[in-house]
C-alpha cells in the first residue's frame, strides 16, 4: 500500500490592488451584515465602480434598512468573493471590510441600475448599496510552483 501524500500547497497573501482586480473579474459574492445583532450572508452579484463595490438589493431587504438608517460613513459590512477548484482546492479568496452606504441620488441610482443586472429576478431591485473598501485582504491558494503575481 502506497502512502497517500497530499500535493503541496501554498498561501500566497495578495496587495489590495491585486486582491480587488481579482475580486472585479467575478461577479457573484457574499455580503455579510448585521442583523438583530447576529452576522447575517447573503449571496449578491457586485461590481466595481470607482473603487468601490456596489450592489443592488430590494428596498424591504435587511441590508438596505440597515444602510439606510446608518449615518456618518455608513454601516460597516464584509464582502467576499473566491474561485477556487473543488478538486485542486486551489485559487483565491479575497474578503473587503468596509462601509456601506445606500445610493440615494437618482442619476447614480439609475446609472447602476443600467451598469449591475441582478442575478436573481429584479423585480423590486431597485435599490442600491455602496461599499467602500476600507481593508482589503486576499490570498491566493497555489500549487508549489506557483509564484506570486508581479506587482502592475
Amino acid at each position: 500500500m502506497t502512502p497517500h501524500h497530499d500535493p503541496v500547497r501554498r498561501r500566497i497573501d495578495l496587495d489590495s490592488a491585486e486582491a480587488l482586480r481579482l475580486l472585479g473579474s467575478v461577479s457573484l459574492g457574499r455580503i455579510v451584515f448585521t442583523r438583530q445583532a447576529l452576522p447575517t450572508v447573503r449571496p449578491v452579484n457586485h461590481v466595481l465602480d470607482g473603487g468601490d463595490i456596489v450592489i443592488r438589493t430590494h428596498e424591504g431587504a435587511a441590508l438596505t434598512a440597515h444602510a439606510q438608517e446608518a449615518d456618518g460613513a455608513g454601516v460597516v459590512v464584509a464582502y467576499e468573493a473566491d474561485v477556487i477548484d473543488p478538486d485542486t482546492h486551489l485559487g483565491w479568496s479575497v474578503v473587503v471590510t468596509g462601509y456601506a452606504r445606500l445610493v440615494t441620488d437618482p442619476s447614480e441610482l439609475a446609472r447602476i441600475q443600467a451598469l449591475l443586472r441582478p442575478w436573481a429576478p429584479s423585480e423590486g431591485m431597485d435599490q442600491a448599496v455602496r461599499i467602500r473598501p476600507e481593508l482589503v485582504a486576499g490570498v491566493r491558494l497555489a500549487g508549489a510552483g506557483e509564484t506570486a503575481p508581479a506587482a502592475g
